[in-house]
């Protein structure tokens, strides 16, 4: 009996004893093993073992081995015509429908007849069976007279079935939550200004609870404590939490030195929002090239992909294509962390492009992740007539010469290069498509130039941390943005830690990593002294096979060392950051940096995305010398990336470093000085305001105030974590449509279970303040025996309605406001309704306010 069996436990003896009076169970002990095999026969169940072989009890299943071909296609099918004509069934499995077809073909090249059938049910003589959807080993079974081989077999290239065979992670939504608050913050609240962020809070008026968030301005009178405003959760939206340079001043609350700064920065914005219309529409009407539709070779090439895309892959990777088929030039940025399948779009977008029958260049910031990009692109494409070639320092003149000629005739499909492709010597026949990677790497100067060679070209930048500037500009709309932020299955983040290096420490996280056969990245970013830290890690544990790499080794004895180590033939990797980006090596699992305090934020989160590729824990250890003083940029810097460990938090440490550094102009280096003035949030919202205006859009949403009589809250039972019930209350004020909220409670639902009474009422308020903003009113709330509505100026014919459907109601037109009688449950002795009867009654009071509808 198992506590599992009826899925409940702890599993009651004494009941089990009335059962069963002999059973072991009742003296609360296990059944040994003979016990449980007699229990089992006598209830008439099977009993299987699975065991070494030559058990003395094991059964054959007859299954064989097969012959290893590993790409040996001829040979795979001369075999399988040998057991065709000895009359033998002979099954192909494949990784999805369009590799099954080419398989087909290739059968049908041999002499072989072959059809595709997506079960096995009856055996069609001398015909080879191709099943799409099955991965595996191949194997035989001589007594049934049957083989299966497997497309890798014939392509030797590892594949796994197409499509989501397994679980893949839920998507995540609005990852970058600016809430993430402690006691202390600043923040700033869009009409009183910058304030310090104090409590999260519950009061209980009129019967009700709601939470409040308390922000503290400066003291209104001088010495006297500062002002506290308590905002009801569901205004979060007003509430940005501060992201400048330096530390703000607080304002005074209603003061007029907030007013002014915004109108400053306002001022400011609709200057910088002209300027991004003029070159939005200039990119507009700039005519790109219309890519065509995904011809039946690609769907091939990503059927052919040997892991589970996350849900977050396949819609940025239908982005990607709906911008490639747009007549206007695609500039997205794929903003998505370390090791989450940025290549993999890379690759299809690439793929994509040369079906249309134009080149791609693919730009790298090193020589390394040149070469890994070659073999991966390479591999991907080896199905298919596509030429890909490198131009970087590893290529001879000669060979360069070739490319570079190959280039301009046509000949070249794909070209893969660092700095070398944008040094104006490089010319192409027909350039379709620019992928920048890692583009943080690259300064504004480079890819000009690179927009140059065609003015047409349709750009892909993908980066793990996006500088300030390009973040920006995707945040305000004026390039596409797409974010991957569903990390891959079975990844962990990496354990993280920041501290003073000894050497008693280095040396036993290389041991614990070396116990587990796994490799270590030690990070020394000097070539003068790099050989000594090497022979020192070798004192330290003379057991590890020690190897160094950096960027002035020769091309031959650089790329051995990394091969190598990919190998396995050395365990640990002293070098210099030429590793930072690119490489994926899945068994190195443990980083050491020394001079931590050196490196910038971008460099540190890039260096940490080294380690825990694969399914292990990674380990990341950020040194400093025990005997300096650390600078304070330096101590917040090592502070984000000790903080930002989860998965995915590229776009936490971008926003971070805009937090350290401010951010500069969204053109130019003028006015950074309104960003700190009004925080980055506010800033980045003033523009996307600016930018509607100048399109003719709606320029400000006003801030809507609903105080009713209606118990909307998040209670703690339910969502324990403060941080956790900001962001739920923030999402939840964000939300600025019908299906984003249903997207919201779908989310809680799958979070924390069931929405709670008091949470479905929250939803519900959120719903009504879309009908109220909708109405063009702000306020609707309960004052005394009234509920007030405003702003709203009423017509006569319209005031007699309101007077006949609601008597009592007081209408204030020279402050814009209307008084409606609260409703009650009956005309005379009646109760006060509350709750969502409330809800759907002021509904029925702002169809009353419109004018009726005409026809």
């Amino acid at each position: 009996m198992s506590a599992t069996a009826g899925a409940s436990a702890p599993v009651d003896l004494a009941d089990a004893a009335e059962a069963a009076n002999d059973s072991p169970l009742a003296q609360g002990r296990f059944l040994t093993l003979d016990e449980l095999h007699e229990a089992v026969e006598a209830a008439g169940l099977g009993w299987a073992t699975i065991g070494p072989f030559g058990a003395d009890d094991a059964a054959t299943t007859g299954i064989v081995e097969n012959e290893s071909y590993s790409g040996r296609a001829s040979a795979a099918l001369a075999a399988a015509k040998t057991h065709l004509a000895d009359g033998w069934r002979v099954v192909i499995a494949a990784a999805g429908s369009g590799s099954a077809q080419r398989l087909a073909e290739q059968c049908r090249d041999a002499d072989l007849a072959a059809r595709v059938t997506e079960t096995l049910e009856a055996a069609a003589p001398g015909v080879v069976e191709i099943v799409p959807g099955v991965g595996g080993q191949g194997f035989q079974v001589p007594d049934a007279r049957l083989i299966v081989l497997t497309e890798s077999d014939l392509t030797g290239r590892a594949t796994g079935p197409a499509g989501p065979k397994v679980k893949v992670p839920s998507r995540r939504r609005n990852v970058v939550d600016p809430l993430q608050l402690r006691p202390g913050d600043f923040v700033v609240h869009e009409s009183h200004g910058v304030g310090r962020f104090v409590e999260l809070t519950k009061r209980t008026v009129r019967g009700i609870e709601r939470e409040y968030l308390v922000i503290e301005y400066a003291p209104s009178k001088r010495g006297g404590p500062g002002d506290r405003l308590s905002v009801p959760t569901d205004q979060l939206d007003l509430v940005t939490k501060y992201v400048g340079g330096e530390t703000p001043s607080v304002n005074k609350m209603g003061g007029a030195d907030w007013q002014k700064t915004k109108g400053r920065a306002r001022k400011a914005v609709k200057e910088i929002a002209a300027e991004l219309i003029r070159l939005y529409s200039a990119r507009m009407a700039t005519k790109g090239r219309e890519f065509g539709p995904d011809t039946p070779w690609q769907r091939e090439l990503e059927e052919a992909f040997a892991f589970v895309e996350t849900p977050d892959q396949l819609s940025t990777i239908d982005e990607v294509k709906a911008d490639m088929e747009k007549p206007v030039p695609m500039d997205r940025l794929v903003c998505g962390d370390v090791g989450f399948g940025k290549t993999e779009i890379a690759v299809r977008a690439a793929f994509k492009a040369v079906q249309d029958g134009t080149q791609v260049a693919v730009l790298c910031p090193t020589t390394l992740l040149v070469k890994q990009h070659v073999d991966t692109f390479s591999e991907r494409f080896a199905a298919f007539p596509v030429k890909v070639a490198a131009l970087s320092r590893f290529q001879t003149d000669k060979e360069a010469k070739e490319i570079v000629d190959g280039l301009a005739k046509g000949e070249i499909d794909v070209v893969i290069g660092t700095h070398r492709l944008i040094t104006g010597s490089v010319r192409f026949k027909q350039l379709g498509l620019v992928i920048i990677d890692e583009e943080q790497r690259f300064g504004v100067e480079h890819k000009e130039t690179l927009k140059a060679l065609r003015t047409d070209v349709d750009v892909l930048a993908m980066s793990a941390t996006p500088i300030p500037r390009t973040l920006e500009l995707a945040v305000t709309g004026i390039r596409e943005m797409s974010t991957l932020a569903t990390p891959p299955e079975e990844r962990h983040p990496i354990l993280t830690y920041v501290g003073a290096q000894e050497d008693a420490q280095v040396a036993a996280a290389v041991r614990r990593e070396l116990m587990r056969d796994g490799q270590v990245f030690y990070i020394h970013n000097s070539v003068k002294t790099i050989n000594r830290a090497a022979l020192h890690i070798g004192e330290l544990v003379p057991e590890a096979r020690v190897a160094v790499a950096h960027g002035q080794m020769s091309e031959k004895q650089l790329e051995q060392v990394i091969v190598d180590y990919y190998d396995k033939k050395y365990d640990v990797l002293v070098c210099t950051t030429i590793v930072e980006t690119g490489l994926d090596i899945s068994n190195a699992n443990t980083l050491i940096v020394e001079r931590a305090d050196k490196f910038g934020l971008s460099q540190l989160h890039q260096l940490r995305g080294r380690v825990g590729r694969g399914r292990e824990r990674a380990y990341a250890y950020f040194l400093y010398p025990p005997d300096r003083t650390l600078t304070e940029t330096a101590h917040e810097r090592l502070q984000t990336i000790a903080a930002n460990t989860d998965l995915g938090a590229g776009m936490a440490v971008a926003m971070k470093d805009l937090e350290i550094r401010g951010s500069g102009n969204l053109l130019g280096a003028e006015q950074s000085g309104h960003i700190e003035g009004v925080g980055f949030d506010l800033y980045i919202r003033m523009v996307g305001e600016a930018v509607a205006g100048f399109r003719g859009e709606e320029e400000e949403r006003a801030a809507i105030t609903i105080d009713l009589p209606i118990d909307a809250h998040i209670p703690t039972q339910y969502i324990e974590h403060e941080r956790l019930r900001l962001e739920a209350y923030r999402k939840i004020a964000d939300a600025e449509s019908g299906e984003v909220l249903d997207a919201v409670a779908e989310e809680l639902d799958d979070r924390y279970g069931a929405l709670p009474e008091p949470v479905q009422n929250l939803f519900a308020v959120a719903r009504l303040r879309m009908d109220v903003r909708a109405a063009g009113v702000t306020d609707v709330v309960a004052q005394g025996k009234f509920i007030r509505f405003g702003p709203v100026e009423l017509p006569d014919s319209i005031a007699v309605r309101m007077n006949r459907l609601y008597p009592g109601t007081l209408i204030k037109a020279a402050v814009r406001q209307v008084l409606v009688p609260a409703p009650t449950t009956a005309r005379i002795g009646g109760k006060p309704v509350e709750g969502l009867p409330l809800l759907d009654w002021v509904r029925e009071v702002l169809k009353s306010t419109q004018p009726a509808p005409v026809g």
